[in-house]
């Protein structure tokens, strides 16, 4: 993701309001000009990439067949590359079930890229294992410069990578681990005046006490809970905080009952 506007070659890049920080550093290492831009692609001003995260981090917002149709219909209209991160794309925690961009793209894939990790689909962060597929034309010109820049991933990794993308048991048990804990923790920060919003997809809640993201960092910290303020993705989110449903089951539990059983001053 870092390195996509580099490989492109992308003079402007566009992303979202609350996004992923690495969108916003891939541009600046790009020497790229960068905006933020809302969710409704008929605003966008025109640029050269500009990325679509649907499930999103922080938020778990999904996008719905409607908003990727507009952003498709952008990138036909002013000859856009789209970069859809679809990382979390393999983790539902509602009915509004997340979809590809291929989906609403009626099987013109010019100028749309689909970006994949296996970090989060099969847990393998320290694999540095990612994909990346769409347009034949952009693919092409990404894996000839990549080659020469000494970006191949070693055999081993890919090895795994295989096996990894050949079973989808895991993925659904880990989907599953991700819902419950995610109904774990939401119903505890939420006893305690937390508005948890989104949450319809990934591993993250977005959550907020209409408070500075700091205070509400301050607070979880006494229960030995780290958090993420919300202004690390953006201005936007300095009112929210992220929570991540990585730890353990139980980790998880003794979290939440740390929460539930504060009496508050």
């Amino acid at each position: 993701m870092a390195w996509l506007p580099t490989l492109l070659q992308a003079k402007s890049v566009l992303y979202p309001e609350i996004a992923y920080p690495t969108y916003l550093v891939g541009a600046i290492l790009g020497g790229a000009d960068h905006q933020t831009v809302g969710i409704d692609a008929a605003q966008w001003p025109n640029a050269d990439l500009a990325w679509v995260n649907s499930p999103s981090n922080p938020t778990g917002r999904v996008h719905s067949a409607d908003e990727l149709r507009a952003v498709v219909e952008y990138a036909r209209r002013t000859n856009t590359v789209i970069a859809s991160d679809e990382c979390y794309i393999s983790f539902p925690a509602s009915t509004k079930k997340p979809i590809s961009i291929f989906e609403v793209a009626n099987g013109d894939n010019r100028n749309l890229l689909a970006v994949h990790s296996l970090s989060k689909r099969s847990n393998l962060a320290g694999y540095r294992a990612a994909f990346v597929v769409g347009d034949s034309a952009l693919i092409a010109k990404i894996l000839e410069v990549r080659k020469h820049a000494g970006m191949m991933v070693p055999l081993p990794v890919q090895k795994a990578m295989t096996v990894a993308l050949g079973d989808e048991a895991h993925v659904i048990q880990q989907a599953d681990r991700y819902r419950a804990r995610r109904a774990v923790m939401q119903s505890a920060i939420e006893s305690q005046g937390f508005r948890v919003d989104d949450t319809e997809a990934g591993l993250y809640l977005w959550a907020t006490r209409n408070e500075s993201d700091w205070e509400s960092v301050k607070w979880f910290a006494q229960f030995g809970v780290l958090v993420t303020p919300g202004h690390f993705y953006g201005e936007a989110g300095k009112r929210h905080v992220r929570i991540a449903l990585t730890a353990t089951d139980s980790e998880i539990e003794t979290a939440a009952g740390r929460i539930r059983a504060h009496v508050g001053k």
